[in-house]
This record gives structure tokens, sequence and C-alpha cells, in this order.
């Protein structure tokens, strides 16, 4: 749900500028509604302000991607999903898919982090903000759990815990998942920051 807030303002130049204080956006994405209030004697004239945001997250985040790529002389075609009203997807693919991927992924995660903070800025509620490029996500999520399995098997057949390499918590959450339901094995993820990773053990 879009960001709404209500307040009084002196001016409609006072409620603009309040609004954008509080919803934390340019004035170009507000919409103001507006009641005038007069005091006693019909003096001290105020604003019983409703101001809330007039974008919609996936669709200003597709022009947004666009215009970003077009700026760096790149040909994109960008594909938008929204299964429900709190995510958004966008699918990408472009001549330079490489290098807006990045070594082990590192620029995607990087434009999606982007993304989500600033489509977050539009919304009440956490929105999930999900970026592809050339389907890299997808085939690294089969990768992982193939990984997955195959590591739980062992695990399961050695009974002794097996650490796998850092990963983000994307890639963390995917070992977790496809895990989750095994009888002969748990997952937990241990380090700190950049160096978290997964520890597959034998369920005790």
């Amino acid at each position: 749900m879009m960001k709404t807030v209500t307040f009084e303002a002196k001016s409609l130049e006072d409620a603009k500028q309040q609004a954008e204080g509080l919803l934390r956006v340019q004035r170009d994405y507000i919409d103001l509604e507006t009641v005038e209030k007069r005091g006693m004697f019909g003096f001290k004239k105020t604003y019983q302000v409703k101001a809330f945001i007039n974008v919609e997250p996936a669709t200003f985040g597709q022009d947004l991607l666009q215009t970003l790529f077009s700026d760096m002389g790149i040909e994109a075609t960008i594909e938008v999903e929204t299964p429900n009203e709190n995510e958004v997807r966008f699918q990408i693919d472009t001549e330079a898919n490489p290098v807006l991927i990045g070594k082990n992924g590192k620029t995607l995660d990087s434009l999606q982090i982007y993304m989500r903070n600033l489509l977050n800025l539009f919304t009440d509620s956490r929105l999930i903000v999900f970026v592809d490029i050339g389907g890299y996500k997808e085939n690294r999520r089969r990768q992982l759990e193939i990984l997955a399995t195959k590591t739980a098997k062992e695990v399961a057949k050695t009974k002794t815990s097996a650490k796998l390499d850092p990963m983000n918590a994307y890639e963390r959450r995917i070992i977790h998942t496809k895990l989750a339901d095994w009888r002969d094995v748990v997952t937990k993820s241990e380090g700190e920051r950049q160096q978290r990773y997964v520890v597959i053990k034998p369920k005790e």
C-alpha cells in the first residue's frame, strides 16, 4: 500500500514541504487532498491535508531501469511481474549481461539492493524486489539446489557436518528452503557479514 500521511498546514506551500519531509520523496511523486479550515470569525485559515504517494512501484522501477541502461548506452529488454501486491520482479536481458551481473553476481546484487531500497520508499509495507539478468539467478538457484541435495546426502551418510562457501542471504535461503523438510539433516547460517555461510549438520 502506498504511503499516506495526514497533517495540518498553514498554507498550500507549507503542505507540500511537510509532505516531502514526512513521506521522504520529492513532491512530484506526491498528491494532496486539502480541506480549508477557518478559525473563529473566519480568521487564521489553515488546511487539513491528506498526502499520498502517486507512484506505482513496478512501472516506476521499469522506467528507471530503462533510463539507467539507456544512459549507459546499453540496449535492454525489461519484463516486470507482480505476483502479488507486495512483490515486484524484474527480468532483464541486455547486450552486456556479464558486465551487469559481475563476478559471482555482485554487481547484480548491488542493483537489486538499490532497487529494493528505492521502491520501498513508496510503500508502507515491506516490498519484496527481485532483479535478475539473463536468467543468472534462476540458473544459480538450480545449481545451489543441486549442491544442497548432494551435500545433504553425504552428511546423512557420513554423519559429519559440512560447511558451504560464504553466500549472500538470498543464496543461503535457497539452501535452507531446499533442505527444510529433510529428515536426516538440519541447516544453520554461521559467520559474520560478508562471510556468512551455511552449515549442513546431521540431525540428532
